[in-house]
């Protein structure tokens, strides 16, 4: 008896990309391929719903492996990072009895024996002294973990010698310590608006460069991109300044006298995590690739001593001082008050992204640090969701997961080309510096978060619990802490001093997504009167269920009581039942063909009533409606902030 066998790839023909779009159209059944299914994207280029071999055959990216130049694939034959977690070692309230340092050691201590391989020290530089690093570090084995430290320049060099004087007290092989000092003049210049001068900058880092020689596995200057990612910065939009500032840091450090492979070994990117899972993974496999790139055009010859093992660029290039180091921190920028757990929902999606793409360290932001100074609980849960990650799920074991994805290849090569375009330009003008000083990069990113916010009022971009979908009976209830940043930590700037701000720059909008929402809701919140919104649902059993549940989610993003219904016979009844119930607003949700009949009679009866009318819906007969008199409708094409400021200052200031 003959053995049956499948072979799939012989009984099906294939399909080509024209039939595939031509099924699809006729399944559209005569809408616009183009304006129903391509995806314009912020950062400039069009998504297609789905792609094929054919998009990827001619990509360069696609011919690399991990570990090897360009580094798109990774800088590590691994898929390692260090978890981290940040500890402000600043005096702060509450700190009587015990010193700044005392305090932030035991809680290193601690966390190390729950899963952290990475700490981050906010320094006073007040306190700083031999034994205030003794103190500080006692206990922890530093050739083991990363150690990473915030202070101010100014006090860069003397921490390095403090650091130095400790490692060899302590038996501590200098060669095998690893961390970070976040050395960032740029960054001070955009979050402390300080008029620094290009030689100031130049002269700062290559003495801090110079100094840390002595401890080569430490990275000692920073571009915080981060700023920019919780100023509202979109993904390709952050890796062209970063890259920008990256080179800029480049430049300066080589016209100083510093080698480009100790330059290009010293610099740490600290940048941001969004929202978008797809293109944030693309975004860190770009970025990787077009450091590379650049520092590549610096010729950096290869510094690491006789027994380097490296494969060298081009026959005589340091490949290690093109591999980009990636610190990466969830965004703040998408993070809400109110329904604050879906914070985690997002912080998981940001880390999983940073870890499918490779990077060397993860950050997870707490889920609470929006109104309050983050506890034990919610910092342990920002741990968790990394080492669920890495020792559940096993993102860890596999190099480069995403490689051959049609997808994300194609977004990995449209987001550095987007990029690549903004580094030019920002290098035509003069470069990050130049664009900082006269102010562009401060207002091109005030302008995009204008953008952003107008999108997040009109619902074109989602804030789940913020401006759609909000938990209808939430209530702070005294949980916002007006302390939550009582520590003064500027720990992304690399300027924590606590100094006061220059006013001779502009400086970086600080604004989350939801602060206009939660804003109005915390105002409605603090009224004497909660106002309710009442559904007058009639007439057409799916249109009055679709638009009171629209309605309902509406108002309650104000913070609104709401009260639905399951349908009146009548306009009248609806009305009575209204008034028993203390409704300040009736909205009418019904189908748009039966408006022409309810809303005038609504009206006649409310027309001089207390309560404010309002029609679900943007039907043919709106016109007619507004002629009589009728102002309040809500829909989809509403800016859902104005509206509701607007009902806040009639309702609450009565």
């Amino acid at each position: 008896m003959a053995e049956n066998k499948l072979h799939l790839l012989e009984d099906f023909a294939p399909v080509s990309t024209q039939e595939w779009k031509d099924k699809i159209i006729t399944d559209l059944k005569g809408a616009d391929f183009d304006k129903k299914l391509v995806w314009r994207t912020p950062e400039g280029f069009n998504v297609q719903p789905f792609y094929r071999l054919e998009d990827v055959e001619n990509l360069k990216t696609t011919e690399s492996a991990p570990g090897h130049y360009p580094f798109v694939r990774g800088t590590k034959t691994n898929n390692d990072w260090l978890i981290r977690q940040n500890i402000c070692a600043k005096a702060v309230a509450g700190d009587a009895g015990v010193s700044p340092a005392e305090r932030a050691n035991k809680k290193a201590l601690d966390i190390l024996m729950k899963g952290v391989d990475s700490i981050g020290f906010t320094l006073d530089k007040h306190l700083l002294s031999k034994e205030y690093i003794a103190t500080l570090l006692k206990g922890i084995y530093a050739d083991v973990i990363s150690l990473n430290f915030s202070i101010c320049a100014s006090k860069a060099e003397e921490l390095i010698e403090l650091l130095v004087c400790y490692y060899k007290e302590q038996g501590f092989d200098l060669n095998k310590v690893r961390g970070s000092i976040n050395i960032d003049p740029i960054g001070r210049m955009l979050v402390k608006g300080k008029n620094l001068s290009r030689e100031q900058v130049a002269s700062k880092i290559a003495a801090v460069v110079k100094a840390a020689a002595v401890l080569p596995k430490y990275r000692v200057i920073a571009v915080n991109s981060v700023l920019l990612n919780n100023a509202g910065a979109y993904c390709a939009q952050e890796l062209g300044y970063a890259l920008a500032w990256g080179n800029q840091y480049m430049e300066m450090l080589t016209e100083a006298g510093v080698d480009a492979a100790t330059a290009g070994k010293a610099i740490r990117f600290n940048m941001g995590i969004g929202g978008n899972y797809f293109m944030e993974i693309a975004k860190f496999r770009a970025a990787r690739m077009l450091w590379a790139m650049i520092v590549r055009q610096y010729e950096p010859i290869c510094n690491c001593g006789n027994d380097c093992k490296c494969e060298k660029v081009d026959g005589k290039y340091c490949p290690c001082a093109m591999k980009m180091n990636v610190s990466a921190q969830t965004s703040e920028f998408n993070m809400t008050i109110f329904d604050a757990y879906v914070n985690l929902l997002r912080s998981q999606t940001e880390a999983m992204s940073a870890a499918i793409a490779g990077v060397d360290e993860i950050t997870v932001t707490p889920f609470d640090v929006t109104y309050k100074r983050p506890d034990d609980f919610s910092e342990r849960i920002a741990r968790n969701q990394q080492l669920l990650l890495r020792e559940e799920s096993h993102f860890d074991k596999v190099v480069d997961p995403a490689a051959g994805s049609y997808y994300i290849e194609t977004l990995t090569n449209a987001i550095a080309a987007e990029a690549w375009k903004l580094f030019l330009d920002i290098q035509d003008k003069g470069g990050m510096f130049e664009m900082v000083k006269n102010g562009a990069v401060q207002a091109a990113m005030q302008e995009n978060l204008t953008k952003r916010l107008a999108d997040v009022a009109k619902r074109k971009e989602t804030l789940l619990g913020t401006n759609q979908f909000p938990n209808f009976n939430e209530k702070t209830e005294g949980k916002i802490v007006k302390d939550s940043k009582a520590c003064g930590c500027c720990c992304a700037s690399g300027s924590a001093d606590g100094s006061s701000a220059s006013e001779a720059l502009p400086t970086l909008p600080r604004l989350r997504a939801a602060e206009q929402f939660e804003e109005l809701r915390l105002e409605t919140e603090a009224a004497e009167h909660q106002p309710v919104a009442f559904m007058l649902t009639i007439g057409n059993l799916a249109m009055r269920l679709a638009r009171s549940q629209f309605s309902c989610n509406f108002f309650a993003c104000a913070g609104y009581k709401v009260i639905d219904n399951n349908g009146f016979k009548t306009v009248t009844e609806g009305i009575e039942a209204a008034h028993k119930a203390g409704a300040d607003i009736i909205v009418l949700c019904s189908s748009d063909d039966e408006y022409a009949e309810f809303a005038p009679e609504a009206w006649e009866i409310l027309k001089d009533a207390k309560e404010l009318f309002v029609v679900a819906g943007a039907p043919a007969c709106m016109e007619d409606l507004q002629k009589l008199g009728i102002e309040n409708f809500i829909h989809v094409r509403v800016n859902v902030l104005d509206t509701l400021q607007k009902f806040n200052e009639q309702l609450l200031n009565k």
